[in-house]
């Protein structure tokens, strides 16, 4: 990206004052603020004098008005100077590798319908298109598993979006692109073929995590891509046609964004090298796997000329080389900062251990909600998904959190269930319709990561994050930002025909 040099004063150009009649330029000094000279002893020259040019009753005026200006304009002038000059050092003194271009893209299912006037994002489907076509040198993706192909799943004629990306992916090594994924190890249920195919036809090189083996439970359940180390996306989409056309996802686009593409790409290295046979999580990471981008020291990211602070989580510990903020430090991280605000949008919430063979209480996230409500008066909402596969119990834990709502004043904790609905041809199509969003947004914040909310996402489970934090203060009241957007793309589905009620969906489903 060019930076563009400031324009800077001419200062040889010289303004000529306008030619002016003895009568006009006499006049002008008439009424100007001269003292007038020791020599000058007329009566209309004298200080205080009747006709003089400034009577004492001038004095109070002008102090009145003197104080005005510093107290009200100059200020003004100040921020507005202070703002212009902030933005062209923005320009200067940016490293370009941290100037990014950063969209959100989203998957709203066919049939999911919102007015017109609504928050419109990007596709995921065109996020995935850009980068393959943009790719010059690499591509990397780690990802949970893999059917964007028709025969995969269930032939439904939206699965052509997942067949074009698919196609694409089988010919872009024809450009002299190396591919390479890594994800969780193929299963019954989960068979991989695509990545299968891709590999035999050597179009992409992969490798398979065994969590059973590394962690003794657990999954690969990252989603994202890496291009040439500089672009990426990250987000709540799996490698699947149905997350493309039938399944609701929120993720993120980044564009020559290379300090931070680095960054993920340690993320990647280390899911890569645990996909050779035999691995084991090694007792201490290699140095080059470490990163000096965390909470405490956020990168300082130049987005439409504004700086924010970021950085990347993971999960879980076991999988963090030394300096790797842990997913779940970023989400306490992110609530315990909120002066206003937290809205969470995520398909699965639970105060919990639920793959465990002993399910057991998991409070990390719902006590940071209830102090976040209760000592800060920030208000909660949570938009959690309602689908055929979401479990009854849930609703008794999301209950006991909106419980707390007016237990003092100005306390406030909201829930409610999305449900995307389905036809009858809809319904036939397995795992689909819902919302498996996974993200957070505050006033100040905005959180796009890969995770259910449950204690097992971030114990033995891989998930990534990108963390953006808006350190100027009520910036978006008057700007638009990646947070903003996030936070407009939230309040569109909270205040949808697809929000429901706890109570309501006993109407809809079970």
């Amino acid at each position: 990206m060019k930076i563009k040099t400031p324009l800077t004063k001419d200062t040889s150009t010289v303004l000529e004052a306008p030619t002016l009649s003895n009568d006009e330029e006499g006049e002008l000094w008439h009424h100007g603020y001269v003292i007038p000279s020791d020599h000058d002893s007329s009566p209309s020259r004298r200080w205080g004098s009747k006709n003089g040019w400034c009577r004492p009753s001038c004095i109070p005026i002008s102090v009145i008005l003197i104080l005005i200006f510093l107290v009200v304009l100059l200020p003004v002038l100040d921020q507005a100077t202070e703002k212009a000059l902030q933005k062209l050092n923005n320009r200067h003194n940016a490293n370009p590798s941290n100037i990014c271009s950063v969209k959100l893209v989203e998957s709203i299912p066919e049939g999911l319908i919102y007015p017109n006037e609504s928050i419109r994002n990007g596709r995921t489907y065109d996020s995935w298109m850009e980068l393959i076509d943009s790719a010059e040198q690499t591509i990397e993706i780690a990802s949970f598993y893999w059917t964007l192909r028709q025969a995969d799943v269930y032939p439904d004629p939206s699965s052509k979006l997942g067949q074009d990306v698919f196609d694409a992916l089988l010919k872009v090594s024809d450009r002299g692109v190396k591919v390479r994924i890594a994800q969780n190890a193929p299963t019954r249920e989960n068979p991989n073929t695509d990545t299968e195919i891709l590999s035999k036809r050597k179009a992409a090189e992969v490798r398979n995590l065994n969590f059973n083996k590394l962690l003794g439970a657990g999954v690969l359940h990252t989603k994202f891509w890496i291009v040439d180390g500089k672009h990426f996306y990250i987000g709540s989409a799996n490698m699947d046609w149905r997350a493309l056309t039938q399944v609701k996802e929120m993720g993120m686009h980044a564009v020559n964004c290379t300090s931070m593409a680095e960054d993920l790409s340690k993320v990647f290295n280390v899911y890569w090298s645990l996909g050779v046979p035999n691995a084991v999580i090694p007792a201490k990471w290699p140095k080059d796997y470490e990163t000096s981008i965390n909470i405490e020291h956020p990168i300082n990211l130049t987005l439409n000329d504004d700086i924010f602070q970021s950085y990347i989580s993971s999960s879980p510990p076991q999988f963090s080389p030394e300096g790797r903020a842990e997913d779940i430090d970023a989400i306490v991280n992110t609530i315990r900062h909120a002066e206003k605000f937290i809205y969470i949008s995520v398909m699965d919430y639970f105060p919990l251990m639920i793959y465990t063979p002993k399910i057991k209480l998991w409070p990390v996230i719902d006590n940071a909600l209830r102090a976040a409500a209760v000592d800060n008066k920030v208000e909660v909402r949570l938009l959690i998904s309602w689908w055929n596969h979401s479990r009854p119990s849930e609703d008794y834990f999301l209950k006991s959190l909106s419980a707390i709502t007016d237990a003092y004043p100005k306390v406030t904790v909201s829930v409610r269930r999305f449900i995307v609905p389905a036809n009858s041809d809809q319904q036939k199509i397995p795992f689909a319709r819902v919302n498996h969003n996974k993200y957070m947004v505050t006033d100040n914040t905005a959180y796009i990561g890969t995770s259910n909310w449950s204690g097992d996402y971030f114990t033995n489970t891989a998930g990534v994050a990108f963390v953006v934090h808006d350190p100027v203060y009520n910036r978006n009241a008057t700007e638009s930002t990646i947070r903003s957007e996030l936070q407009a793309v939230f309040e569109r589905d909270w205040n949808s025909n697809y929000s429901h009620t706890i109570d309501q969906t006993d109407l809809f489903l079970h």
